[in-house]
């Protein structure tokens, strides 16, 4: 059974390294960073494609590979490559699953806030930044979304821990972030530490997002409580395509699904 993880998750690598062990089954991960793919061969994946993938090129790499399934372990704030993937998989007419991590019960916490948007999550910052104005905002949302916000904040308040790559710090230059404010480590990380970083850049507000467990939201969310930080969070978004699809939260029933599948 040949099988694309679409992948750079955490979750993926699991996905990957279980599947990997099977005999009966040829993985074929797709990440959008080199640093993706690697985490994905340490996994086990018999080939990577790196790069972002439309609907046409998924479809033709389920073509040309032959491919029978299609696991989905994106983030879940990486709707557009969801949305690819159901598409591309309706029109090869093979079967698509969803692995969505679980979501986090958020604390009821008057420095805790839920947003629906990064613009919003940016308007609601600044008036904190506006009252604070020897501090600054920490944000942990990942590079990609990083510009909406400094399209409302100055990039000269901002504190960006992304993730060690170049193409990553690259971004963050680009942006206009000063190099003594780009934060490039590897998570998750601790409570300790986040209150560790949070104190050490005199932070006033913090923007994050609903990454789940896995995400090291909880974490995040306990620090900044900790230390009566406002932290912001931004909401995963609604993909109405994926209503219809077979959604696991639960990846041991994910990965027996799959391995169930190659009996068949």
């Amino acid at each position: 059974m040949r099988i694309i993880v679409m992948a750079g998750t955490s979750d993926a690598v699991h996905i990957i390294n279980h599947l990997a062990k099977h005999e009966d089954i040829e993985v074929i991960a797709t990440t959008t960073t080199k640093y993706g793919g690697d985490l994905a061969v340490s996994a086990g994946a018999d080939e990577i494609i790196v790069g972002r993938l439309g609907v046409h090129e998924i479809a033709d790499l389920i073509s040309v590979n032959k491919i029978d399934l299609l696991v989905d372990a994106t983030h879940p704030f990486a709707s557009e490559a969801s949305i690819n993937a159901v598409k591309a998989a309706h029109n090869s007419r093979i079967k698509y699953i969803r692995y969505e991590r679980p979501s986090i019960k958020i604390p009821k916490n008057e420095n805790v806030f839920e947003v629906s948007s990064f613009h919003e999550a940016g308007t609601k910052a600044l008036k904190f930044i506006n009252e604070n104005p020897n501090a600054k905002m920490m944000y942990l949302a990942g590079v990609t979304t990083l510009r909406q916000i400094t399209e409302i904040i100055k990039p000269e308040l901002t504190v960006a821990r992304i993730l060690p790559m170049v193409y990553s710090i690259k971004k963050c230059l680009e942006i206009g972030i000063p190099s003594q404010n780009i934060i490039a480590m590897q998570g998750t990380f601790s409570k300790e530490f986040n209150k560790a970083l949070m104190k050490e850049y005199a932070t006033c507000v913090i923007i994050t997002k609903e990454s789940g467990e896995s995400g090291g939201t909880p974490s995040k969310i306990s620090a900044a409580v900790e230390l009566k930080i406002p932290i912001i969070l931004v909401k995963r978004p609604t993909i109405p395509e994926l209503e219809k699809e077979i959604i696991f939260s639960d990846m041991d029933n994910l990965l027996k699904s799959v391995v169930d599948q190659t009996k068949i």
